[in-house]
C-alpha cells in the first residue's frame, strides 16, 4: 500500500513504528504526505516518546528544522512496506492509536511567563530524557543550538543549565564523575549551586592555577545567566529562604533576587581568603567580577544585566576584593605579595593611579597623605574582623582613602615581616587603629631583637633599618608638614616616642660595633636626634650591656673590649662623666683579674658580670689568692686591683641598696679599707700556703702602715644632734687587719713551713726566732683588735711566752754547759798552765734571771695592786730589765744568740723580745686597762 493511501490512524501507527526504529527519512516522507494528520505537536510527541535517546542528534535535527520551517516536500511515488498496518482495519487502528499514551509536551516546572512553544518544550524534554536515559549530555548542545533563536527561554535554559553542567562533568573536571541529572541540577538553590560548581575550583597543583578564573567565568557566569528568568519562580516561592541565606546585603540586594546568587559567589570568595588565600588571589586576578562571564558563544549579544545592576554588582565585588586583603591571615612575604596583587587589581578595576611594586614601595617609603575622615579611629578596629561586606564598613568601601590605608598597612606589614617579625594586614591594622603602647612596644622589641642580628659590616643595611623604623612610627608624616606635632605618629609604632626608637637603634649600632655610623648620626650630626643627657645614658647603658654580656675577662677581646671601645668612641659625649670613669676602672680591674685563674662556682668560670653582680666584689680577690699558688707575693698588684675596684664603684653594698655608689669624698676612705682587706687576704693566703715569713713581713711592713683600730667614732651623718637620744655605738671599720695579725701569731712551724732565705741579725735558733715573730704579730693584733678580742689575743700571747721561756731556759743551760766545757783547763790545747780565775757566779745567775721573762698575767696581777698609783708602771719593767742587762756581760757567748736593738740616746741596746714584751704590755695597758680602772700609761719617745 502506498503511503498516501493510509488512513490517519494507520499513518499515526506507522509514524510511531518508524520513530521507534529511527527511520527518520521514511518518517519525513510520511509526515510530508500526511501533514493534516501528523501535525507538528503530534510528531514531536511521537519523537519524544518513541525515538531512541541514544540516537545521535545530527540524525534528526535537520528533520526537526524542516518540520518547524515547513520545508517537508511531498514524495508521492515513495514506496514503503506497510504490511504492519495493512492487516488492521481502521477501527482496530484507531483503537491502537488511543492506547499509544504518547508523552505530553507540558513543562511542569517552567516559569509562568514561558510561552507554550511545542518545539521548545520538546527540546527541553528530549534533553532531559537523553540525560536520564544515557547520560550523553554532550549531544544536547548539538540538539539545542540550531533552535536557540526560536526562544529566549530556550537560550537561557541552554546557557544556565546545560552549559555549566556539561562543562562541570565533561570539560573542566571530568575526573570527578558527578552523576547529577538536569532536573536535580535545576532544583539546586543558589548556595548549593555555587558550592557544587566551585567545589573543585582552586584544587589544582601548581604555583599558578589558571582554572579559578575559568570556573568563575565558565561555570558561575552561565549559572547566573538564568537567574533573571528560570529561577524567578523558585525565588518567589522561597523568598524567605533567599533573604536569610544572604548576609551583608543592602536594601536593593534584598529586594532584587538577581543579586542573591552573586552574593553567594562573593561569600565563597571571602571564605577562600580565610582557608585558601591563594585561590582567592587567583580568582581576583583572573576574574573581573559578575560582568566577566563565558557563555560559550550561545549568547545573543544583548546585555543580560542592566546598567544599575551591573554597577551594584561591581561595587559589591570591589568591596569583597578589599575584604579578602584583610582576611588573609597567613603571616609571610608570599601572602603579603598576594595582597599586593589584590591591591593592584582593585586599582585597575576602579581606574585609579597605579602603585609601585611592593619591593619598590618599601625602598621608597613615600609619605602617606593624611586621611580626611576618621578612618583611623579606634572604633573601626571592629571592621577588621566583622561585617567586611557591610556597606557601613569604611575599610572595605571602594574609594581612594581606603585603598591608600590598605597600601600603608601592606608596606608596614611587609617591613616587619622582612625584618624577621611576620605580620599580616589585620595585625598591622590593629596596631594602627588601637594605638596601644604596650602592644606596639612588644612588637617593636621583637623587631629590634631581629634587627640586631643583621649584617655586621653593612652600613647601608643599618641606615635602611633606621629609616624603616622611623617610617613605621609616623608613615612619613614629618616629610609632609614641617613643624608638625611628632609626639604621636600615625603608623603601627605611633605610640612609641621617637626618642625611644632612636635610643634602641643606637644600642643596636653599638652592639654591632658600627661606631663610626653611630657617632655620625647621634654625636657629630648637626641635627642630633637625641638630647645630650639621653645620648650619655644610652651610651653608658650600651657599654654596661656589652660588659655584662662578656664571657672573657680580657680587655683585648669580647665584651670588655667592646665596652672600652664604646667609651672611647663617644669621648666627647661622655666628657666629665663619673660613670665613664667608673666603667674605665671596671674594665681595668676585669682585665687584671683575667690574668689569674678564677672559678666562683663549681663548673662555672668567672665572667665579668660577676663583678657587678657580686655583693662584695673585693672578696673576689681572696678567691684569686686561694686559687692561684703564690699569687699573694704580688701584693702590690692586688692592692692596685682593690683601689681600682673602689674607683669602679665595686664596694660592699647594703642589702637594701644594691647599686649604692661611693661618693667622691669617700673614695680615699674606701680605698684605705680596700687596701687593709687586700693586705689581710694576702697574709691569710701566705699562711694557708705555709709561707710564714712572707706573712710576717706583710704584718710588720704593710699592715702596720695601713691598719687602724677596729673601733672608730660614729660617722657624723649618724650622730644625733639632740641630746634626747643616745648615739649609736662605734662601728668596726677595720675588722680584717687584727684578725690577719692574730692568724699570723697563731701559726706554728711545721715540716711544710717554707724556711727563711736569710736570717739577718736575728738569732740562729729558728724556734726562738719564730716565737719572737709570732709575738710581734700578736702585739700588732693587740694594738688593732677590738676589746672583745683582747682576751683571745692575750691567751695566744701567753702560750707563746711560755714556749719562749722554756726555749730560753734550754738555751741558757746549753750555753752554761758550753762555758763550763770551755773553762776546763784540760780541754785547752798547747799545754799551757792553767791561769787561776775566780768564777763569776753572779753573772750567770743574773743572766738566768734576766733570761727568764715574766708572764704578762703575772705582770697583770702584780700591777693590779698598784693600779691606783699608775698603770704605767708596767711599762717601766723594760727599764729594770735594761739595768739587769747593763750589769750583765754584753760580750758573753749567750748574748750573741739574741737580738739586740740600738737606742738613740746612747744607752745600751735592748733585746728584741724585751721590745716585744714592752709592746705587748703597752697593748695590755691600752686594751684591758679599762677593766682594771687604770690610767693610760705614758709612753716615752724611745718606746714609740
Amino acid at each position: 500500500m502506498a503511503l498516501s493511501d493510509l488512513t490517519p490512524a494507520k499513518a499515526v501507527l506507522l509514524s510511531v513504528q518508524l520513530a521507534s526504529r529511527a527511520d527518520i527519512s521514511t518518517l519525513r516522507t510520511l509526515v510530508s504526505i500526511h501533514r493534516k494528520t501528523l501535525r507538528i505537536e503530534l510528531v514531536l510527541r511521537i519523537l519524544l516518546s518513541q525515538l531512541p535517546e541514544s540516537l545521535d542528534s545530527s540524525d534528526y535535527v535537520p528533520f526537526l528544522e524542516d518540520l518547524v520551517a515547513g520545508n517537508l516536500s511531498d514524495a508521492t511515488d515513495f514506496e514503503f512496506d506497510t504490511s504492519l498496518v495493512d492487516e488492521l482495519n481502521d477501527a482496530e487502528a484507531k483503537k491502537k492509536v488511543r492506547k499509544l499514551n504518547l508523552l505530553s509536551l507540558a513543562w511542569p516546572n517552567a516559569p509562568a511567563d514561558v510561552p507554550a512553544d511545542p518545539l521548545v518544550l520538546f527540546l527541553i524534554h528530549r534533553s532531559i530524557r537523553i540525560d536520564q536515559s544515557t547520560g550523553l549530555i554532550t549531544q544536547i548542545p548539538e540538539l539545542l543550538a540550531p533552535f536557540l533563536h526560536h526562544s529566549p527561554d530556550l537560550r537561557t535554559w541552554m546557557i544556565s543549565i546545560i552549559l555549566p553542567l556539561l562543562r562541570l562533568n565533561y570539560e573542566y573536571h571530568p575526573t570527578e564523575g558527578l552523576n547529577l541529572t538536569i532536573p536535580k541540577f535545576e532544583a539546586l538553590d543558589d548556595r548549593a549551586g555555587v558550592a557544587l560548581l566551585l567545589n573543585r575550583t582552586g584544587t589544582a597543583d601548581g604555583s599558578h592555577d589558571t582554572t579559578v578564573g575559568r570556573d568563575l567565568r565558565g561555570l558561575v557566569g552561565p549559572w547566573m545567566y538564568g537567574d533573571t528568568r528560570l529561577k524567578r519562580r523558585k525565588l518567589e516561592k522561597s523568598s524567605s529562604f533567599s533573604v536569610q541565606s544572604v548576609e551583608a546585603l543592602d536594601e536593593s540586594s534584598v529586594t532584587n533576587h538577581k543579586y542573591t546568587g552573586w552574593e553567594e559567589v562573593l561569600k565563597w570568595l571571602i571564605y577562600q581568603a580565610d582557608t585558601s588565600w591563594k585561590t582567592a588571589v587567583e580568582a581576583i586576578e583572573q576574574w573581573d567580577g559578575p560582568g566577566d562571564v563565558d557563555l560559550g558563544g550561545y549568547e545573543d549579544g544583548t546585555m543580560w544585566l542592566d546598567e544599575d545592576d551591573q554597577q551594584h554588582l561591581e561595587r559589591r565585588y570591589a568591596r569583597s576584593v578589599l575584604a579578602v586583603a584583610y582576611l588573609i591571615t597567613e603571616e609571610s612575604e608570599e601572602a603579603l605579595k598576594g595582597v599586593q596583587r589584590i591591591l593592584t587589581r582593585i586599582i585597575v578595576l576602579l581606574d585609579q593611579d597605579r602603585i609601585p611594586t611592593l619591593q619598590a614601595a618599601c625602598a621608597i617609603l613615600s609619605p602617606v597623605a593624611s586621611f580626611e575622615s576618621s578612618i583611623l579611629a579606634p572604633k573601626n578596629v571592629a571592621f577588621l574582623r566583622n561585617d567586611l561586606l557591610d556597606d557601613q564598613n569604611i575599610l572595605t568601601t571602594p574609594k581612594e582613602e581606603s585603598i591608600r590605608l590598605l597600601h600603608a598597612l601592606l608596606i608596614s606589614a611587609n617591613l616587619c615581616t622582612r625584618m624577621g617579625c611576620p605580620m599580616n594586614i589585620r595585625k598591622a591594622g590593629e596596631l594602627a587603629f588601637v594605638q596601644d603602647e604596650h602592644d606596639q612596644m612588644s612588637r617593636f622589641a621583637s623587631v629590634m631583637l631581629r634587627v640586631v642580628n643583621g649584617p655586621k659590616e653593612d652600613d647601608k643595611y643599618w641606615i635602611r633599618m633606621r629609616n624603616e623604623m622611623l617610617w613605621l612610627r609616623s608613615w612619613g608624616a614629618e616629610e609632609l608638614s614641617e613643624g608638625a606635632d611628632t609626639s604621636i605618629g600615625r603608623g603601627i609604632f605611633g605610640k612609641i616616642p621617637k626618642e625611644r626608637i632612636e635610643v634602641e637603634f643606637l644600642k643596636a649600632l653599638l652592639t654591632n660595633t658600627r661606631y663610626n655610623l653611630a657617632t655620625s648620626i647621634y654625636e657629630t650630626s648637626i641635627d642630633a636626634p637625641l638630647p645630650p643627657r639621653i645620648l650619655h645614658d644610652t651610651v653608658i647603658s650600651a657599654a654596661m650591656n656589652a660588659f655584662d654580656n662578656a664571657s672573657n675577662a680580657s680587655r683585648s677581646r669580647g665584651g670588655v673590649k667592646k665596652c672600652d671601645e664604646i667609651l672611647e668612641v663617644f669621648h666627647e659625649a661622655l666628657k666629665a662623666s663619673e660613670v665613664r670613669d667608673e666603667l674605665t676602672a671596671l674594665t681595668q680591674v676585669t682585665d687584671e683579674i683575667g690574668n689569674y685563674r678564677l672559678v666562683l662556682k663549681q663548673g662555672e668560670p668567672f665572667k665579668p658580670v660577676n663583678l657587678r653582680a657580686h655583693s662584695d666584689p673585693i672578696s673576689i680577690i681572696g678567691k684569686i689568692l686561694y686559687q692561684n699558688s703564690r699569687s699573694y707575693t704580688k701584693i702590690r698588684d692586688f692592692v692596685e686591683i682593690g683601689n681600682n675596684m673602689v674607683l669602679a664603684g665595686l664596694t660592699a653594698r647594703d642589702e637594701n641598696d644594691i647599686r649604692s655608689r661611693v661618693m667622691p669624698k669617700d673614695v680615699k676612705e674606701e680605698q684605705l679599707i680596700a687596701e687593709k682587706r687586700v693586705v689581710s687576704m694576702c697574709i691569710d693566703a701566705a699562711l694557708s700556703e705555709d709561707d710564714f715569713e712572707t706573712a710576717y713581713s706583710y704584718v710588720v711592713t704593710h699592715l702596720k702602715d695601713v691598719a687602724g683600730p677596729a673601733h672608730v667614732r660614729t660617722p657624723e651623718l649618724e650622730r644625733k644632734k639632740s641630746g634626747l637620744f643616745a648615739e649609736p655605738p662605734p662601728k668596726i671599720i677595720d675588722d680584717w687587719s687584727w684578725k690577719a695579725a692574730l692568724e699570723a701569731g697563731k701559726y706554728r712551724r711545721t715540716a711544710l713551713t717554707i724556711k727563711p732565705t736569710h736570717l739577718g741579725n736575728t738569732t740562729s735558733n729558728m724556734d726562738i726566732r719564730h716565737l719572737e715573730q709570732r709575738m710581734e704579730c700578736l702585739s700588732h693584733a693587740l694594738r688593732l683588735g677590738p676589746r672583745a678580742a683582747l682576751q683571745e689575743i692575750l691567751n695566744v700571747y701567753r702560750r707563746c711566752e711560755e714556749e719562749l721561756e722554756s726555749l730560753v731556759k734550754q738555751e741558757a743551760e746549753q750555753e752554761a754547759a758550753w762555758d763550763a766545757q770551755m773553762d776546763d783547763e784540760s780541754n785547752m790545747p798547747g799545754g799551757f798552765a792553767a791561769t787561776p780565775m775566780k768564777k763569776n757566779t753572779t753573772t750567770s745567775s743574773s743572766r738566768a734571771v734576766e733570761e727568764a721573762p715574766m708572764s704578762l698575767f703575772d705582770l697583770s696581777r702584780a700591777s693590779m695592786a698598784r693600779a691606783q698609783s699608775g698603770f704605767s708602771a708596767l711599762s717601766m719593767l723594760r727599764g729594770s730589765n735594761g739595768d739587769q742587762r747593763a750589769r750583765s756581760d754584753p760580750t758573753s757567748s749567750g748574748e750573741g744568740s739574741r737580738v739586740v736593738s740600738p737606742t738613740t740616746d746612747g744607752s745600751k741596746p735592748m733585746r728584741k723580745r724585751d721590745q716585744l714584751k714592752n709592746a705587748a704590755v703597752g697593748g695590755l695597758a691600752s686594751g684591758i686597762g679599762w677593766v682594771l680602772g687604770a690610767p693610760t700609761p705614758h709612753r716615752s719617745d724611745d718606746e714609740d
